[in-house]
């Protein structure tokens, strides 16, 4: 018999807490990433009032120096932790990954130069269309088409671009480059990002209409993602016959593996949090597992260093929390945790080797207080442990400090 009935796990992407004990080796411009701290440069340099989060618990988690905008509470109505990351890597697949029990000890590649032209000239050959090379580095998914938009119009050359994460993106005019053939082009690439020196989580298709400076992209969006290379607990939950329900971009960042519902993607965190809710509301849905990405905080504020932004995002979110509550039952417990840090004061543009926060919310809890603090797997082995099915890799469960 289940403790929880449900367990809804939503994912801050890139809400790190503190510098990770092993910061030292990932770096950002340089930099060692060893004074990040997402949570607490925000809160310290562009003030953060986030009274939901702080009531089951945020301003509890054990720091070198507290949050200083969000007060430690004397009963807090939840329970609280900080999780390192075990695996070789401070990207979004290895973060989910490990919260669903495995250990990457070979991470995926990233190119923040942009792809060699080894690369490229293989896409350009394949394809018989040129690639904007100044398009060919980290960029945002917006501003590459309104920067490069019109000549790709005018040339018919391909947009070819990456982010933090290791993936490839082709952006490519519908009326210009049709869907079909930009897909063909995708699946091309895919096949040659494989194995090292490119070793790449996805390739993703993304077409846009529309003209110079009123750009939009569509819903033909298409990832060629490759699946974990080992079981995680969202497979043995589906082969338990536990549904999983995917909230936006999960279902890519596990190429369905394990997914029973994909809920389909968000187009914003606020749009993320309307369907999460629609998913709480399926009369269906009365026992299983939910995994929500929202990815704002991270792609608009995170990687742009935009603290304020950032700010406003969690505030956006915090506001939102007592809706998801409002949505569950006494016997569903609801998980808020994060996969990376990405402190938006930090040096470069990457990524933060940070801890991750864990806020427990159940309103069948009598007690409150402390879980050990662990490791990122330590989120599935709970949830393996609670629907009666084998952990993955990694993780030890935290169920029984749930009371």
């Amino acid at each position: 018999m289940s403790k929880f009935n449900r367990i809804h796990l939503v994912v801050l992407d890139s809400v790190g807490i503190g510098a990770a004990p092993d910061s030292d080796k990932f770096f950002n411009a340089g930099v060692a990433d060893t004074d990040s701290d997402t949570l607490g440069h925000i809160s310290e340099t562009a003030g953060l009032t986030v009274p939901n989060m702080a009531k089951i618990g945020l301003g509890n988690i054990p720091r070198p120096v507290a949050l200083k905008t969000v007060p430690a509470e004397d009963n807090p109505t939840g329970y609280v932790t900080k999780l390192e990351e075990v695996s070789l890597g401070k990207d979004t697949m290895t973060g989910h990954w490990e919260i669903m029990g495995l250990n990457i000890t070979k991470p995926f590649d990233t190119f923040w130069n942009g792809f060699p032209e080894e690369i490229l000239t293989k896409i350009e050959e394949f394809s018989g269309r040129k690639i904007i090379r100044e398009a060919n580095k980290p960029y945002s998914g917006t501003a590459v088409i309104d920067d490069f938009g019109p000549r790709q119009m005018e040339t018919g050359e391909l947009i070819v671009y990456t982010s933090a994460d290791p993936v490839l993106q082709i952006a490519a005019h519908e009326d210009i480059i049709p869907v079909e053939e930009l897909y063909k082009i995708c699946e091309y690439a895919r096949s040659i990002t494989l194995e090292r020196p490119a070793l790449l989580g996805r390739i993703i298709a993304r077409p846009y209409v529309g003209e110079p400076g009123n750009f939009t992209r569509t819903a033909n969006r298409h990832d060629y993602a490759v699946s974990p290379f080992q079981n995680t607990v969202l497979n043995k939950l589906a082969d338990a016959g536990v549904p999983t329900y995917a909230v936006g971009k999960i279902n890519d960042i596990f190429n369905g593996s394990g997914i029973t519902n994909d809920m389909g993607h968000n187009k914003s965190n606020s749009h993320g949090i309307d369907t999460l809710i629609k998913t709480l509301q399926l009369p269906e849905f009365t026992k299983g597992f939910s995994f929500t990405n929202l990815v704002d905080f991270d792609a608009n504020f995170g990687h742009r260093r935009d603290p304020e932004g950032y700010r406003d995002c969690l505030h956006e979110f915090d506001n939102r929390l007592p809706e998801i509550i409002a949505n569950m039952k006494e016997d569903d417990l609801l998980l808020i945790t994060a996969d990376h840090g990405n402190d938006p004061t930090y040096a470069g543009t990457d990524h933060t080797r940070e801890y991750i926060p864990l806020l427990a919310y159940s309103a069948s809890f009598t007690g409150n207080g402390l879980i050990p603090q662990g490791h990122f797997a330590d989120i599935s082995a709970t949830v393996a442990e609670n629907f009666g099915v084998d952990t993955a890799m990694i993780g030890e469960s935290f169920l029984g400090h749930l009371k």
